[in-house]
């Protein structure tokens, strides 16, 4: 090499390095990198061959709008933990190659305004603008680009993408939203996207119509139930073969299956660059690779308590439990009205049957609330899972049963007592239970309940543990024993019951005290509400201590026949047994229905019936007090048993 070239090159050289100098930054090969923290503002002196911009631990706080005009080479931008406040203008770079635009940790930066990324690169571009103060995007922003990938990660207080945020551009290809506080999709601008990335996005309950997804191929969300709506979800996959979307090819070949393919003007360069599935000897393409679905690849996966099926599962469920709440809801509605508006004075049963009917009503109720959001939900439970299990629907949902199954428990309870102390003690009236009694012993009955149906609610225990919300939350040692608290509770009150009638059984069987006949109505009645009381309790009991002690015995699927054939079994009983089936109960439904002009001929059997067998009564005991005294007709009055039944 001559002396005159060596010099020239010399010379060439440090005129580049000279180029490239400045008292904070310096050039490595041709990349630019300036980090140190008295750079204030972008040197003017950037080489336009540079192919990469480093800025980090800077203080610049503003970037000139033609900072990097022509660096048509730059593949790379990186900003991070700087005092910037907004993005930097990119609109006169031009890059003719394929730029990655990083730009995080920079939590001054609030908005991304329209059109931020257009004339950044004539080829696609990602950008990574995870970790900023981002909080407002507008519609347009990213107009004009070819965006490859689209990082919004761990932009805490983003909470929005407008639906026009990215019409104009070709993209994104993939999508990252995680750890930010977006609630929706936009509704436009998905169809490109193969990679869905929202992980710790909790605002994200509901997913857009799955047909906007056409190129979706995995997904990482939040939830498991949105994993629900991609488990039987086939999208036919026309990518690989663009000849399959082309109309006009496809009519033919439907229309006339058995013709070769004459005209393919249309899709010769296609074939020309694919060329799978076509038989150039037969001149036919093989339509049936069109057919190819894909599957798209989705986590978390749901799992056993995030079944994939709506909050009823089974069809018959949603019809049975239609018919059980109504049921429930019917009966103690009528048995309190009836009560209440009875001409007799309140008594200890009456008002007994009041408090279980008031408790039965409400677990009815909650059945009806089950089923109204089952049927709102039907085959796209996946998008409403979250704001259902994690919402205040459900938190009501569970406070109500947990509060009305225990108040009926214990109810049932008390009047069991009730009923084997006045007719154990039936001669000693001044061992009489009175009003005020059993009025002091139902309200504890009511804070009881109350209290153990708030405690989930502190966090004790969760009402969701299943979609249905029962109280089966038994992952935390406080949980185990809340649940074992109330199970132990239940079955101790069964035991009650059981005794009780035990000792009512025997007690009757006195023939001093009631007739054979009359013996066998008893027997029977007991045995019928023993039974109901079993059914009731016992699955329920025996499978939710199973639970508690790790041993899971049934699946969530299979807890929801639980729920709908046995759990409200009392509920629906309850009425019949206690009160409908009672000649007292006939009585006080057709005086009421007396006063509206109904049924005035069976009121009046009723009156006089109550009234002769009342008199009776009195004067084979030697006495006859007036009978408005006695007149009040309920089962545990001082009257012979056999006119109870």
């Amino acid at each position: 090499m001559s002396p005159a070239l060596l010099a020239c090159l010399l010379l060439l050289l440090l005129a580049g390095c000279l180029g490239c100098q400045h008292h904070a930054c310096r050039c490595l090969a041709r990349v630019f990198i300036c980090q140190e923290s008295q750079v204030v503002q972008v040197p003017r002196d950037i080489p336009a061959n540079t192919t990469e911009l480093r800025f980090v631990l800077t203080k610049m706080r503003v970037i000139p709008k033609g900072a990097f005009t022509g660096l048509v080479d730059l593949e790379k931008m990186l900003i991070s933990n700087t005092g910037l406040r907004f993005l930097p203008a990119v609109h006169k770079i031009h890059s003719f190659q394929k730029v990655l635009l990083d730009i995080q940790d920079n939590i001054n930066i609030r908005t991304i305004e329209r059109n931020s990324f257009m004339g950044l690169s004539s080829e696609s571009v990602i950008l990574w603008l995870n970790k900023n103060g981002i909080q407002d995007i507008e519609d347009h922003a990213f107009n004009g680009t070819y965006l490859d990938e689209l990082n919004l990660s761990d932009n805490h207080n983003l909470e929005k993408l407008p639906n026009e945020v990215f019409q104009g551009a070709n993209g994104p290809v993939v999508l990252d939203i995680s750890s930010t506080k977006i609630s929706f999709l936009p509704s436009h601008g998905l169809e490109l996207i193969k990679k869905l990335r929202a992980r710790s996005t909790y605002n994200l309950k509901k997913l857009p119509d799955l047909s906007k997804f056409r190129s979706l191929i995995e997904a990482n969300f939040t939830y498991p139930s949105h994993c629900c709506a991609f488990t039987n979800w086939k999208r036919q996959k026309t990518e690989l073969h663009p000849i399959c979307s082309i109309s006009q090819v496809k009519q033919d070949f439907e229309e006339k299956p058995g013709k070769k393919l004459q005209r393919r003007s249309a899709a010769e360069d296609y074939i020309s660059n694919y060329g799978i599935g076509f038989d150039p000897a037969e001149n036919e393409f093989d339509y049936g690779l069109c057919n190819e679905v894909v599957n798209v690849v989705c986590s978390p996966k749901p799992d056993a308590f995030n079944p994939c099926e709506d909050i009823m599962g089974y069809n018959i469920l949603r019809v049975l439990i239609w018919f059980i709440n109504i049921l429930a809801i019917t009966g103690n509605t009528v048995v309190l009205i009836i009560l209440i508006s009875s001409q007799y004075k309140l008594t200890v049963p009456r008002f007994l049957m009041c408090n279980l009917a008031f408790a039965d009503l409400c677990i009815g109720i909650y059945l009806l609330f089950i089923a109204s959001v089952d049927i709102q939900t039907k085959s796209q439970y996946y998008n409403y899972a979250i704001d259902w299990q994690t919402g205040a629907g459900c938190n009501a949902a569970g406070f109500f049963t947990v509060f009305a199954s225990e108040l009926s428990v214990y109810t049932l309870t008390v009047i069991t007592l009730e009923r084997w102390h006045t007719i154990t003690y039936a001669m000693q009236l001044h061992r009489k239970v009175r009003l005020r009694h059993a009025v002091i012993v139902m309200i504890f009955g009511w804070v009881f309940a109350f209290t153990v149906a708030l405690l989930p609610i502190f966090g004790v225990s969760s009402y969701m543990k299943v979609s249905i919300c029962l109280p089966m939350d038994i992952e935390t040692p406080f949980a185990q024993a809340y649940v074992m608290f109330l199970l132990v509770l239940n079955v101790l009150a069964f035991v009650v019951i059981c005794v009780c009638y035990t000792c009512i059984y025997f007690t009757v069987r006195n023939p001093n005290v009631v007739s054979s006949n009359s013996d066998t109505k008893i027997a029977k009645r007991m045995a019928i509400l023993i039974f109901t009381d079993f059914l009731c309790m016992a699955p329920i009991s025996f499978f939710a201590i199973s639970a508690s002690l790790k041993v899971p015995l049934i699946t969530v699927s299979n807890s929801k026949i639980l729920l709908v054939l046995f759990y409200p079994i009392n509920s629906c009983a309850n009425p019949f047994l206690y009160a409908i089936f009672t000649k007292t109960f006939r009585r006080d439904f057709f005086i009421l229905l007396s006063k509206f002009g109904c049924c005035e001929m069976q009121a009046q059997i009723y009156r006089t019936e109550i009234s002769s067998s009342a008199h009776t009564f009195h004067t084979r005991n030697g006495h006859c007090p007036p009978a408005s005294k006695n007149g009040d007709g309920t089962i545990y009055s001082l009257v012979p048993l056999n006119h109870l039944n």
